[in-house]
């Protein structure tokens, strides 16, 4: 009996291990570096133990010591997508609260919350944003309870069920508007609380913590302790210019705060005081009517100005009805070009805002969001041109690894597409 249990034991374990990753060249195709640069004609992708070695024209990529050879006959193959700020396995059902953990509404903590031990890889929306051709996401709970949201995480999609990249990667911080409501109704209480907040942090690092007078809870106070020293980004939430202008003097009071703007509808009105103070934008897609009184100068030239005017920015995948959209939004900035008086991307920067920006935003520079030696071997083949509303993926690896396109919207649509019209579906047989 105990060398039966102890064989199944054997067997559950080797199927919950990882793949090894696989050693492949891709040939013959359209290769998006995703760094910025126009496509490469008839390129070479060589990944080897589950990392980049080569990217570029056939004639470099000298001979190939492996025996899995993908010619795509001129299909387009980026990096994966990095998708930035998402809630991607946090929930099943949103309106089902059990399965919700997007919004800990209840809980008496906030800044300590920490979403990695939460987020579950076999989430639907972690396969169909995987189909989708994004292979990592950053991944949050959403403020409910107070300004600060909690620490987000970075998680790749794979399918072996390991998610988390690099947990305690971020700090969610709400301002403007959304900020003022949870503070106490006003903006000049989101201020007041953000600093008392920083200050405590300050506090608890010097082993001067009080309980008695302290506003957060211990646990809230040592989870600021890495914001206050730079060690952790501090992702703000901010739309009007007034703001953004005050959110980026923060940094007089607290030198040490790695600042990441997300939302920024109306950056371009400050573009160039972003640009000098040096700090990132993760910016709403196509921002042009104003959802709230914070957004009045919003326009869906507000990323290209921005850019123009030397600042990073990333399109943001919180804002869309779905982040598995971001190369649909993409591919609407370069089409902004072609408007008189508008502001857009160029194909290259589109990509990037989508791919290598928001991975060095993520802290993964030169690691994910491109195919460059050395980079992850996160690999899309696509049927037409990304940036296109209607391509798709064909082939998506992870580290190396050729990853499973199916998903409950897939294995329904594979169900009910070819039935005749007088069939009906099974559960209406009774």
């Amino acid at each position: 009996m105990n060398r039966v249990l102890t064989l199944a034991a054997s067997a559950i374990a080797l199927c919950a291990a990882p793949a090894a990753a696989q050693d492949f060249v891709i040939t013959n195709a359209t290769v998006v570096t995703g760094d910025g640069s126009e496509p490469i004609a008839s390129g070479v992708v060589v990944v080897d133990d589950g990392r980049v070695v080569y990217t570029g024209p056939q004639a470099g990529a000298g001979a190939f010591d492996t025996a899995t050879v993908y010619d795509v006959g001129g299909a387009w193959v980026t990096p994966g997508l990095v998708a930035t700020v998402t809630n991607l396995g946090l929930s099943d059902v949103s309106a089902v609260s059990e399965s919700n953990d997007i919004r800990p509404g209840s809980s008496p903590f906030n800044a300590a919350l920490d979403v990695a031990p939460a987020i579950n890889p076999s989430s639907q929306h972690i396969l169909v944003h995987r189909a989708a051709g994004i292979t990592r996401a950053a991944t949050v709970t959403a403020p409910a309870r107070s300004i600060f949201g909690g620490q987000g995480a970075i998680i790749d999609l794979g399918a072996d069920g390991q998610p988390v990249t690099r947990a305690r990667a971020f700090q969610m911080v709400a301002f403007g508007e959304s900020g003022a409501r949870l503070a106490g109704g006003s903006r000049v209480a989101t201020y007041a609380a953000f600093a008392n907040a920083l200050y405590e942090a300050q506090a608890v690092a010097a082993g001067r913590w009080d309980a008695e007078s302290a506003m957060l809870t211990r646990a809230d106070a040592e989870a600021l302790v890495p914001v206050v020293k730079g060690e952790q980004s501090l992702y703000m939430a901010v739309e009007r210019a007034a703001d953004i202008r005050s959110v980026l003097a923060l940094k007089q009071s607290f030198p040490r705060l790695d600042l990441v703007l997300v939302g920024v509808s109306e950056g371009w009105l400050v573009a160039r005081e972003i640009a000098a103070a040096g700090v990132p934008v993760i910016a709403d897609g196509l921002d042009d009517l104003p959802g709230a009184f914070e957004e009045l100068a919003a326009t869906q030239s507000n990323i290209g100005r921005m850019a123009k005017a030397g600042v990073k920015v990333a399109i943001n995948a919180s804002a869309m009805e779905n982040p598995r959209n971001l190369n649909q939004y993409a591919g609407n900035l370069v089409s902004l070009t072609r408007i008189p008086g508008a502001d857009g991307l160029t194909w290259g920067q589109a990509f990037a805002a989508i791919s290598s920006v928001p991975a060095e935003i993520s802290g993964l520079k030169g690691r994910a969001g491109v195919l460059a030696p050395g980079a992850m071997g996160d690999v899309v083949v696509w049927d037409g041109d990304p940036l296109e509303v209607g391509s798709v993926p064909t082939r998506v690896f992870i580290d190396g690894v050729e990853q499973p396109l199916d998903s409950h919207q897939s294995r329904l649509r594979d169900r009910y597409r070819d039935l005749d019209e007088s069939d009906l579906p099974k559960a209406y047989d009774w």
